[in-house]
């Protein structure tokens, strides 16, 4: 006699995840979005057309192609060296996305440990950190993350660790009371009945069911990466070089701005865009790995 076997219940759990995250329009739109940038900053030598800091002072301020003079070959025109606008949007990208990943990385990493030790310890643990926290965000974040990197230096390095010192407690306050909310579950007192140390439950038990939350909170983090990127590139705060940032062709295209308004706007849509694609994705996500709507 044949007897159907059931699905496992781990496969018949990702498979259900699978469809929600398909179903919701958020997450695919922001997820297509996100991947067509990071293909982008990827593939950006053989994407670009031409060398994002090449200067031909012959073609300055060459406007883009739907205008009446434009140059073949400069799809979005040249700034006011000659530079390829198309090339810097491209190899800008990669900056973002780079900031985006490590930064939000590093805070979600600082932010995740103390949050998990001070919702399990609680008593003197808890209160340190929450004061701690307290503290830092009495702080304005991007007056703090200025002030970072002028003490740290110009570059990518600082401009990392400046947003990852400022946004750690984002992370902390919201794994503090999810792990405060799991600790009461039962599964975490049969493994300290069954005799499970509390590192091993904080990193075997909670943790793995804190990771939903935390990749909603990475994803939404990395938003916030990009635009205070622009920020401190805006403010000549990031690559001490010439290599393009968005921020920095922003703070360029400004002076123009009343000649060759696109200067100035198409690094802003590209901000834009990915900051609501990360966005979208990430309120997409929260809902598809809401523990409420497992099977």
């Amino acid at each position: 006699m044949g007897e159907e076997r059931a699905l496992p219940t781990t496969e018949n759990s990702h498979a259900s995840l699978l469809l929600r995250l398909l179903s919701d329009a958020r997450v695919v739109v922001g997820g297509s979005v996100f991947l067509i940038f990071a293909l982008v900053a990827v593939f950006a030598p053989v994407i670009a057309p031409r060398d994002p800091v090449e200067q031909d002072l012959m073609l300055q301020y060459v406007p883009p192609f739907w205008a009446d003079n434009a140059e073949p070959g400069y799809i979005f025109g040249a700034d006011n060296l000659g530079r390829d606008i198309l090339s810097r949007l491209i190899y800008g990208s990669q900056i973002a996305l780079f900031v985006a990943i490590a930064a939000a990385a590093a805070a979600g990493l600082l932010g995740t440990v103390l949050g998990l030790l001070a919702g399990y310890f609680g008593g003197w643990v808890d209160t340190i950190i929450s004061r701690l926290v307290d503290i830092w965000m009495a702080f304005p974040a991007v007056l703090l993350s200025i002030v970072l990197v002028a003490v740290l230096g110009t570059g990518l390095h600082s401009v990392v660790i400046a947003i990852a010192v400022i946004d750690w407690t984002r992370f902390c306050r919201v794994v503090r009371a999810e792990t405060m909310a799991q600790k009461r579950e039962d599964y975490i007192a049969s493994a300290i009945t069954i005799g499970l140390g509390r590192f091993r439950i904080l990193w075997c038990e909670i943790l793995p069911n804190v990771m939903p939350l935390l990749i909603v909170l990475f994803t939404l983090e990395m938003g916030i990466a990009v635009i205070v990127e622009a920020i401190l590139s805006y403010v000549n705060l990031s690559i001490s070089s010439d290599f393009p940032t968005w921020g920095g062709m922003i703070a360029a295209g400004r002076t123009y701005v009343n000649q060759v308004p696109w200067l100035m706007i198409l690094p802003i849509i590209c901000v834009i865009f990915l900051v609501l694609a990360l966005n979208t994705l990430g309120d997409g996500l929260k809902d598809a790995l809401d523990p409420k709507m497992r099977t």
